[in-house]
């Protein structure tokens, strides 16, 4: 009842047993061959693994690309808590402009505050669409986290020019231009 397929072919006159015997020869002779030059290769176990490494590269690629932004966000928290703990109350009368890429923005500060922004000795922050006024060491602190969050950082001259010509004229401080 269970006879093979090869039988079953013969039997119903599709082959002959000449091709059978001569088919069945070289399938033993590749066996030996094979087993003889090593290991026997199948295709398919050779798709399948490089199959399994491209899925383990991609899922490398993935989880590198999460922990990124996961390490980004992080970062943007850390940030954004410095700024917020560190802002510096701005309110006044006097108007100062800097520029934010290419806009001009205004915040209305006191004279005192205007001072320490032309000095040096504050920053101005963004974060978000709001800007705030953080001492120069908060700024620091924030420049190497995030340096595109600084809009305005100027930097402090301690040493004025040895042969400026206008050393003997002094700008009064009450000068309001």
């Amino acid at each position: 009842m269970s006879k093979s397929l090869q039988e079953q072919l013969l039997k119903a006159g599709l082959g002959n047993a000449k091709k059978l015997n001569a088919i069945k020869k070289e399938k033993h002779k590749e066996r030996v061959q094979a087993g003889k030059h090593g290991v026997v290769v199948n295709e398919a176990s050779v798709l399948a693994e490089e199959s399994r490494q491209a899925q383990i590269n991609r899922d490398k690629e993935l989880n590198r690309q999460k922990t990124e932004a996961l390490a980004q966000k992080a970062l943007a928290a850390q940030v954004k808590q410095i700024i917020e703990l560190n802002s510096l109350p701005y309110k006044g009368e006097v108007a100062f402009n800097f520029t934010d890429g290419n806009l001009v923005k205004r915040l209305h500060v006191s004279s005192k505050i205007q001072q320490q922004l032309v000095k040096g000795l504050i920053a101005i922050a963004r974060l978000g669409e709001h800007y705030h006024l953080i001492p120069i060491q908060v700024a620091e602190k924030i420049l190497q986290r995030q340096p595109e969050t600084i809009i305005v950082l100027n930097q402090q001259d301690e040493a004025m020019p040895e042969d400026d010509p206008y050393a003997d004229f002094k700008i009064p401080d009450d000068l309001m231009w």
